[in-house]
């Protein structure tokens, strides 16, 4: 570790100072992406996770302090013992039902929100090693997390456009329509393991559905596919899942 920052890493006030803006820093540009994308959780949301987590190890660490002097006579003569390092691991227990709220399972089958909840996790942690002065990991940390959310977005969109494997929820306007996407689909040499078919319901004006998994016999673009079956005059909406 970098020595020059030892003061830093004590506990006085421009520490405090520097650690609490240090993870509001951090923690809003991280949910900044997802506050881009519309996601449940915005750069507010990532905020006060990362800055509720440093606050939290820098007041374990004061108390650590407190309990060794100011309050060491007061502590003993009750037989008070604290494991202040405890409080983290609350931190960390606590975070999981935030980000279980940000998870929800739609019509179309599909779950969204787990990177909104392991963002927040993450920048749970990102909070703690900024509340213990461990600027260094902070840093890098950051750095990785960065990268994760947004630089290995493309690359990843680059390999699923590529799959095999493919997922569509497809809208029609009646059964018997679906039909003809299923001829269409096969006469492309793509193959249907499975399928989810729902009939629709009048009373919330929705049309007959279908989730189809499907499996390519070449690396069709997936752009291409639901490109051909929107163009079907059967097919009112159709996108991948």
């Amino acid at each position: 570790m970098l020595t020059q920052l030892d003061f830093l890493r004590e506990l006085n006030t421009l520490s405090v100072v520097l650690r609490l803006l240090l993870a509001l820093l951090l923690g809003g540009l991280i949910g900044l992406d997802r506050g881009l994308r519309h996601r449940p959780a915005g750069p507010r949301t990532y905020t006060l996770v990362c800055l509720g987590a440093a606050l939290t190890m820098v007041l374990s660490q004061y108390e650590y302090v407190m309990l060794l002097t100011d309050w060491a006579p007061a502590a003993e003569a009750v037989g008070l013992k604290t494991d202040v390092s405890r409080f983290g691991a609350q931190v960390i227990n606590g975070i999981g039902f935030l980000g279980a709220g940000t998870v929800i399972a739609t019509n179309q089958q599909k779950v969204k929100g787990l990177t909104t909840a392991s963002g927040l996790w993450t920048s749970a942690c990102l909070g703690l090693a900024i509340g213990a002065g461990f600027y260094e990991c902070a840093l890098i940390a950051f750095l990785l997390i960065v990268i994760t959310m947004w630089l290995l977005r493309p690359l990843e969109e680059f390999f699923i456009e590529r799959s095999r494997n493919v997922n569509l929820y497809v809208e029609v306007h009646s059964m018997s329509d679906l039909a003809e996407v299923l001829r269409v689909i096969k006469a492309q040499d793509i193959g249907i393991f499975d399928m989810d078919i729902h009939h629709g319901k009048e009373q919330i004006v929705q049309k007959p559905n279908a989730v189809l998994y499907l499996r390519m016999a070449h690396s069709m673009p997936h752009h291409k596919l639901i490109t051909l079956l929107s163009d079907l005059d059967e097919v009112y909406t159709v996108k991948e899942i």
